[in-house]
């Protein structure tokens, strides 16, 4: 999958981790991917899939973390994030909000198997044990659209590793090492 990566990213990574600075990231970081991810969807439903967003980013990002704290780099944990967020468009027949085209899903699966099993994590289930007690909020399926749709935000072609494209547009294989001068204060949302 091909990813952005950038200071930000960075210094969001290290004030996830960081006692009460975390907790304030984290709901910008869930808002953020909310807001555009619901401005990819159709118009005629992007209100009503919202708060299932909402509570799909809070247990993403918490995913993601458990990931760092396992020993995936910083993109190779984000990409699982966003190759989970996929599986559930995928899932719901939100075509227009896919990352990556539908005949690459198993694709992304195998790449990151080991995690995805050991937390439960199907194409089907793209939470696993990260799925919030009681479930997501429901949201209308579109399952037409992944016969119709022509994947406007879907990039093929990137199923074998991560991929980093830097802020001068360069994509190379896997991600950046960890800039030594990250302040959590570029983070979204960090005081």
């Amino acid at each position: 999958m091909k990813l952005r990566q950038n200071v930000r990213h960075f210094a969001s990574k290290k004030a996830l981790e960081l006692p009460v600075v975390g907790d304030v990231v984290h709901d910008k970081l869930v808002d953020l991917h909310v807001s555009i991810f619901a401005g990819w969807a159709d118009p005629d439903h992007r209100e009503e899939r919202e708060p299932h967003l909402e509570a799909f980013f809070d247990a993403a990002i918490e995913m993601y973390l458990v990931a760092l704290q396992e020993g995936f780099d910083e993109a190779t944990a984000r990409e699982m994030t966003h190759i989970v967020g996929t599986f559930d468009f995928h899932n719901h027949g939100w075509a227009e909000m896919m990352e990556f085209p539908p005949e690459e899903v198993a694709a992304h699966y195998e790449r990151h198997r080991e995690f995805f099993e050991r937390h439960g994590i199907t194409s089907d289930d793209p939470l696993g044990e990260f799925a919030p007690e009681g479930g997501l909020p429901e949201a209308p399926e579109t399952p037409e659209r992944l016969e119709t749709s022509d994947f406007p935000h879907a990039e093929g072609g990137f199923a074998d590793d991560v991929y980093v494209e830097d802020e001068g547009g360069e994509t190379k294989r896997g991600g950046d090492e960890e800039p030594d001068n990250v302040s959590v204060r570029d983070a979204p949302g960090a005081p």
